[in-house]
């Protein structure tokens, strides 16, 4: 009975090395391109974007989650690093912080060019996996960040951003958040307001990708109809299985199934398995349920590495991602589902929001209403209202004037 064990033991164990090898054998030309990395975060809260310390050296980090070593062993070729600042910005220095954090990634490709390479385009993403190298690219993580204005929009497009996530935990004037659903915060904009459906036609025509993690339902079905290119939830996970606001209900995945769009799969254990504990098999549940009711397509990977406090057991650093795909193909997932999953998934939605932008010429041009705005910190050149007040203060000061005068003479 002993050696009857130890033979279904030892049998067990040599299938499981070779679908790891399965996967790895795969991954050496289909690398994974993951939709959600706060590396760059953890860079400002680390070393204050100062990358050139001994101690933020990208090679030998280890309090982080990712660091260049790990990226290789996990065969990452590609990384939507994310340029996040938290939502007490909004209103004050938002646009400045996030240019700030834009710019380390960009400094991150600049110092490291034997690892990172920054590209803006899906063409671009394979002559990275072509080099040997980490496709790198911008998603900044909350609209806020913009501070409803076109005009940043367009500027952080032209710096880089290839995809917005509309919220992140609060509400902007144009769009609410998840926070809506779990009844924290009130709906202001019940989904988008009417300048958040002229925003995501402007990051239609640009080419930005819709990224529609953290916000509410009612947003998230606004922009599945509104959009003419698919959209991404760039680290969302399965409703289903785990009944946090965060993730993505089984109707809303109809949606994406419809538009062709992409769920990319978070692994923080409370968005896994509604707990502080999970492992990774449970994440490919998630996989495997957005896959039955979406289709193979609709599904990607956005780990969320470096954002989060907690990781399945299994999932520990962005160096396990050839353990998830060894447990699908257990699973029976097919190698172009598997290759679907890592890479082309994304890189078909990317090439089709590539390929709506060219067909779009007319830019939005009518800005937020001023009453939409919280006023505290804010000018108001180009209003009208503030034009009025301008033209009423300067006859008020003539006037003033005109008086004085003539009191002189007299």
């Amino acid at each position: 009975m002993v050696i009857i064990w130890w033979f279904w033991s030892l049998l067990a164990i040599c299938a499981s090395d070779s679908f790891r090898d399965q996967a790895v054998a795969i991954m050496r030309t289909t690398p994974v391109i993951d939709g959600h990395n706060d590396l760059p975060w953890q860079l400002l809260n680390l070393f204050n974007n100062q990358l050139l310390r001994p101690d933020a050296d990208l090679n030998k980090l280890a309090q982080t989650h990712t660091n260049i070593p790990k990226l290789k062993a996990g065969f990452v070729g590609g990384q939507f690093w994310s340029a996040y600042m938290p939502c007490d910005t909004q209103n004050k220095d938002a646009v400045k912080r996030i240019l700030e954090q834009m710019d380390v990634i960009h400094r991150m490709c600049q110092l490291y060019p034997e690892t990172f390479m920054c590209v803006t385009n899906s063409s671009d993403i394979l002559q990275a996996f072509r080099r040997g190298k980490v496709a790198s690219l911008i998603g900044v993580e909350g609209g806020h960040l913009i501070d409803s204005s076109l005009g940043v929009l367009r500027t952080l497009y032209h710096l880089g951003m290839r995809y917005l996530t509309l919220t992140h935990n609060c509400n902007t004037p144009w769009a609410d958040n998840w926070l809506v659903d779990r009844g924290d915060d009130e709906a202001e904009s019940h989904g988008l307001s009417p300048f958040g459906k002229r925003l995501l036609n402007e990051m239609n025509r640009l080419g930005v990708m819709i990224d529609l993690s953290h916000v509410s339902v009612a947003t998230m079905k606004d922009a599945l109809q509104i959009s003419r290119a698919p959209v991404i939830f760039s680290h969302s996970s399965a409703y289903s299985l785990c009944p946090h606001r965060r993730n993505v209900p089984d109707d809303v995945l109809q949606l994406v199934k419809n538009t062709s769009s992409l769920v990319m799969v978070n692994f923080f254990s409370n968005f896994v398995s509604c707990s502080d504990s999970a492992t990774l098999p449970q994440v490919a549940d998630h996989l495997d349920h957005i896959k039955k009711v979406a289709g193979a397509g609709a599904v990607g990977l956005g780990g969320d590495y470096d954002g989060v406090t907690m990781l399945p057991v299994g999932l520990e650093d962005v160096s396990k991602y050839p353990d998830l795909i060894a447990e699908l193909l257990r699973r029976n997932w097919t190698e172009t589902e598997v290759r679907g999953l890592l890479a082309d998934n994304l890189i078909r939605v990317f090439s089709e929001v590539e390929l709506v932008s060219n067909n779009m010429q007319s830019p939005e041009e009518v800005p937020i209403t001023l009453k939409e705005l919280d006023g505290s910190c804010r000018t108001y050149y180009g209003y009208s209202q503030a034009h009025s007040i301008h033209l009423q203060t300067g006859a008020l000061v003539a006037s003033l004037a005109s008086l004085l005068f003539r009191l002189h003479l007299l």
